[in-house]
């Protein structure tokens, strides 16, 4: 019979709780604000996915890079930023992290070592190997985290960030987080593992279970251990679900409506963790307060940001002017 956890590891399992809840209650408030009109555009949810956020955070320190791609709202706050920002970037606030222009696809804060969603798929790739470039010429003690998905890995210029980075022992951390649910995925080639893709460029590579936190956890932390000690770059392809449809504009679905529901009955990361924590002692009645506290506040959190002034359109001619977003 296994031992009963000890402190540190309960107070870690409350930390990855407290961090998935936010990301999933944030996402069903953002779904909330746009079927009432208020975020315009596109917006892709990662409610089933705070797993692979909150796991490849943990190993993670000041100084290391982070890109993904559109579906990036739960890297953002797993990372630590702010949700009355995030919130007013969805809904084009000027206190949003891209002063409104952005919007859910675009955002972005190199500050706080965030490097953007991306929108084209794959986009984020050669970028993100880039940011690794970079860091290896500056001989910088970071390392960079780069996510995209598995209709993004089959592409040539991921294939050609594997070979660079392998080439150059740069150090970052592939992630695939497959969802299988890339849109067109059924008129591409199937006969090679994504994961294999990476191995094929001299990439060691892992398959993760991306529904349980504590396992994508483990696997960061030995990828970056062996990266920070400069034996290059590293591919996880973590399995993980997504919710909803690909975005809340589109109607399609990634599952069916049976699925969906043994999915989220059986393998829920968010659930299956609380249950974890209810078996080693935790009070069930104390998480339930902590899921209503998360709620209230990103229910504080969105009213604050749809409060806040929309961006002076005269600032769009001074970026234009500048090159780019000055924010």
């Amino acid at each position: 019979m296994p031992s009963a956890p000890d402190s540190d590891t309960l107070q870690t399992w409350r930390d990855h709780l407290r961090a998935m809840l936010r990301i999933r209650r944030f996402e069903e408030k953002a779904g909330q604000l746009y079927g009432m009109g208020r975020i315009g555009g596109y917006c892709h949810l990662s409610i089933g996915q705070e797993a692979v956020a909150v796991g490849l955070e943990t190993a993670l320190r000041p100084g290391d890079a982070r890109i993904a791609s559109y579906r990036c709202h739960g890297q953002m706050i797993a990372a630590g930023m702010d949700p009355v920002r995030l919130f007013a970037e969805l809904m084009g606030r000027a206190t949003g992290y891209c002063g409104g222009w952005g919007g859910s696809m675009h955002m972005a804060d190199p500050g706080a070592g965030f490097y953007g969603g991306h929108a084209i798929p794959g986009q984020q790739v050669p970028i993100g190997t880039g940011l690794a470039f970079a860091q290896a010429y500056r001989k910088a003690r970071g390392l960079t985290v780069c996510s995209y998905g598995d209709g993004a890995a089959r592409q040539g210029q991921v294939a050609e960030a594997y070979s660079l980075a392998a080439q150059m022992a740069l150090p970052i951390l592939f992630v695939i987080e497959n969802n299988a649910a890339a849109p067109g995925q059924d008129r591409t080639p199937k006969a090679t593992s994504l994961r294999a893709r990476a191995e094929a460029h001299g990439l060691p590579a892992r398959m993760v279970d991306g529904m349980d936190v504590l396992a994508v956890a483990e696997a960061a932390d030995r990828a970056v251990l062996d990266i920070r000690a400069g034996k290059g770059p590293v591919c996880l392809e973590i399995m993980t679900y997504r919710y909803r449809g690909h975005a809340l504009a589109a109607a399609d679905k990634a599952m069916t409506d049976a699925e969906m529901r043994r999915v989220r009955a059986e393998r829920d990361p968010v659930e299956n963790l609380r249950q974890r924590l209810i078996a080693a002692g935790e009070d069930a009645a104390g998480l339930k307060v902590l899921d209503r506290e998360i709620k209230a506040e990103m229910a504080a959190a969105a009213e604050e940001a749809g409060n806040a002034p929309l961006p002076d359109p005269a600032a769009l001619r001074e970026m234009r002017d500048a090159g780019g977003p000055t924010r």
